[in-house]
C-alpha cells in the first residue's frame, strides 16, 4: 500500500507540540559528573532538541548532599551543581526525581542497581523535607526563583516495584503528602506531581499495599495480550487520595513501556512483549483518566518509556527501535505533555556499564558516543514543524513557518515503514543478537507519494532516509570483527558511519509544487525537511 498525501501548505493546521523531545531521560545524577555524559548530553541536545534531563539518585550518598554532624543535618551542594551548571549551560532543564532516599535516612539500605540505590521511604519525614526544601532553596538562590519555577519536581521513581521502594502504597502516597507540601512551602509556583509507577497492567497486582504476584497468572496464561484491559499503576487511586486531602498535581507521571515482567509462582521472569498499538492505546486512556479527573489541568509527563525496560536487550541497537519510537509518538500526538525516551546515553550503570560498544543498553549514543538509529529518530521527529496539517498511516506532514503575509511557507514531513507482518511492539532480544536479526529481517518495501503545493518555488528540501543500510551502525561494527575496545580509527570509523543516512536534495517547481516519490523499506525512516541555501 502506497503512502500518499496531496497538501496545499498554505491551508489552515492546528497546534503541534514535540512531546517527544521535552524531556529525555539519564541513569543518575552522578553519572552527569562525566565529561564524556556532558558531551553526549550537548550533542543530543543539539540535534535532537531536547530540554529536559530526568535521572535517578540526586540524594545517593555518592552525590554527598546529605551530611549528619552532631545530630545536625548540612546539606552540601557541591556535586549537584557540577551537574546542574553544565546542562543549564547547554539550554536543558532538570526533570528532578525527588528520590531516593540518602543512606542516613533510608530505612533500607542498597536495594536497588548495581549502584546501591537505598530504595526505601525516609525514616523521617520531617528530616526528608527539611533535604528537599533546602535543595530548592539552593537552586533558587543560584539560578534565580524563575528558573527554577520552569522545571518539574517528581515524588520518587516506580513506588510500586519493591526494589525502587520498600514500602506500601500508604507510605508512598503519604511520601508523596510530605514532599509536595515541602516543594510547594518554597514556592507555590513551584511544579509538582507523581506518582511514576511501573507501568501498565491488566490485573489486580496492585490494588493492594504491595505487589501480589499471585495476580500475575492473568497474563502468564493469556492466549491475547492485546485483548486484556491495560491499566496504569496506582493513578485513579494516588489522584482520589491527593484530591481527598486538597494535595498539590500539577502533573501527573507514569511509565508506559509496552512490555510486562511478569513473575510465575517460582519468581522466573516471563518478558511478555504486547502489542505494537499498545503505546498509543495506553497514553489514550491515561488523557482520559486525567480529564475525568478531580486535577483536569494537571499535565501528563510520562517520564520514561522505551522499546523494553531492559539495559540488555539488543534491539535497542537496531533500526526497528527507532521506527517504533517514530510511530509510537506520532501515533500518540495530542495525548500527553511530554513522553521522555529511557535513554539518551549507554553510560548508564545500573546493572553495570556495558561490556560491548554495543551491548543493547537504552541509549541512542553508545559509550563511545556513536549514534544509533534512534537517534537519527528523535533528530528526524525534532525537524517536525509546530503545525499539523496532515496524518496518516505511516506518514505526518507538518508546516515549519509561514510568515505574516503568508509567502515563504515551508513544511517538514517524517514517513515510517514499521511492517504490519510485526504486530508486536518492538519484539526484545535479550541472551543473542538472533531475535533482532530475525525481526529486521521481516517485511516489505512500501511506496511513498507525497506533494506539496503553495511552497516557494526553487526552494530546496532534504529527503533523508535511516534504514537498515544507512545509519545502522552495529553492522559495521561487526564488519570489523566486533572489537571489544575500540581503537581510536575504530571510533572515528564508526562514528562516522553511524551518521551517515542516505539524501537527496529536492527543488520547488515554478508552480510551488514539491512532489515526492519514493521506495522505502522495511524499519526505515523518512524526513523531507526545508535544506537551508548554499
Amino acid at each position: 500500500m502506497t503512502l500518499t498525501l496531496d497538501i496545499d501548505a498554505r491551508t489552515g493546521g492546528t497546534p503541534l507540540a514535540h512531546h517527544w523531545n521535552l524531556c529525555v531521560g539519564a541513569g543518575r545524577a552522578a553519572e552527569g559528573l562525566r565529561a564524556d555524559w556532558q558531551r553526549h548530553l550537548a550533542i543530543a541536545a543539539a540535534d535532537c532538541g531536547f530540554r529536559y534531563v530526568r535521572f535517578h539518585g540526586l540524594f545517593h550518598d555518592d552525590m554527598f548532599v546529605y551530611r549528619e554532624t552532631e545530630g545536625r543535618v548540612t546539606p552540601t551542594f557541591h556535586y549537584v551543581d557540577l551537574v546542574v551548571d553544565p546542562m543549564l549551560a547547554l539550554g536543558v532543564k532538570p526533570f528532578v526525581e525527588l528520590g531516593f532516599s540518602p543512606g542516613a535516612l533510608a530505612r533500607e539500605q542498597g536495594t536497588v542497581f548495581w549502584w546501591r540505590g537505598h530504595g526505601s521511604p525516609p525514616v523521617d519525614h520531617d528530616r526528608w523535607a527539611a533535604l528537599v526544601r533546602a535543595t530548592i532553596e539552593h537552586w533558587i538562590d543560584r539560578y534565580g526563583l524563575d528558573e527554577v519555577r520552569t522545571w518539574y519536581f517528581e515524588v520518587w521513581n516506580e513506588p510500586n516495584l519493591a526494589p525502587f521502594f520498600r514500602g506500601t502504597r500508604t507510605e508512598y502516597f503519604e511520601l508523596y503528602r510530605t514532599t509536595a507540601l515541602a516543594v510547594k512551602s518554597v514556592d507555590g509556583e513551584l511544579r509538582v506531581g507523581g506518582p511514576a509507577t511501573s507501568n501498565f497492567v491488566p490485573d489486580g497486582r496492585f490494588d493492594g499495599e504491595a505487589e501480589d504476584h499471585a495476580q500475575h497468572r492473568a497474563v502468564l496464561e493469556a492466549d491475547d495480550l492485546g485483548a486484556l484491559d491495560w491499566r496504569p499503576v496506582w493513578l485513579e487511586a494516588f489522584l482520589e487520595f491527593c484530591h481527598d486531602r486538597s494535595l498539590p498535581v500539577d502533573f501527573v507521571s507514569c511509565h508506559p513501556y509496552p512490555t510486562d515482567w511478569a513473575l510465575d509462582e517460582h519468581g522466573q521472569g516471563a518478558k511478555l512483549t504486547r502489542p505494537v498499538e499498545a503505546t498509543p492505546r495506553d497514553l489514550r486512556l491515561v488523557r482520559r483518566i486525567v480529564d475525568d479527573s478531580q486535577y483536569p489541568q494537571a499535565e501528563i509527563h510520562l517520564t520514561e518509556w522505551s522499546s523494553s525496560s531492559s539495559s540488555r536487550d539488543h534491539t535497542h541497537d537496531y533500526p526497528q527501535a527507532a521506527a517504533y519510537v517514530v510511530k509510537a509518538n506520532l501515533e500518540s500526538i495530542g495525548t500527553v505533555d511530554s513522553m521522555s525516551y529511557w535513554t539518551f546515553t549507554d553510560i548508564f550503570e545500573e546493572d553495570g556499564a556495558g561490556a560491548e560498544p554495543f551491548h543493547g543498553g537504552f541509549g541512542m549514543l553508545n559509550q563511545h558516543g556513536i549514534a544509533k538509529p534512534t537517534f537519527h529518530a528523535y533528530r528526524m521527529l525534532g525537524e517536525l514543524g509546530d503545525e499539523l496539517l496532515a496524518q496518516e498511516d505511516g506518514v505526518v506532514a507538518t508546516r515549519v513557518r509561514r510568515d505574516a503575509d503568508g509567502e515563504d511557507v515551508k513544511v517538514a514531513a517524517v514517513a515510517y515503514h514499521y511492517p504490519e507482518e510485526v504486530t508486536l511492539s518492538v519484539p526484545a532480544s535479550f541472551e543473542s543478537r538472533v531475535v533482532a536479526d530475525d525481526v529486521l529481517a521481516a517485511g516489505s518495501p512500501r511506496a511513498v507519494d507525497l506533494t506539496f503545493d503553495g511552497l516557494t518555488p526553487g526552494a530546496m528540501y532534504r529527503w533523508e532516509v535511516l534504514d537498515p543500510a544507512d545509519g545502522y551502525v552495529v553492522e559495521t561494527w561487526r564488519a570489523l570483527g566486533e572489537p571489544l575496545n575500540l581503537s581510536g580509527d575504530e571510533a572515528r570509523t564508526l562514528s562516522e558511519d553511524g551518521r551517515r543516512t542516505r539524501s537527496r536534495i529536492l527543488t520547488v517547481g515554478p508552480d510551488g509544487r514539491l512532489h515526492v516519490e519514493a521506495v522505502i523499506g522495511p524499519w526505515s525512516i523518512a524526513l523531507l525537511a526545508p535544506e537551508p541555501a548554499a
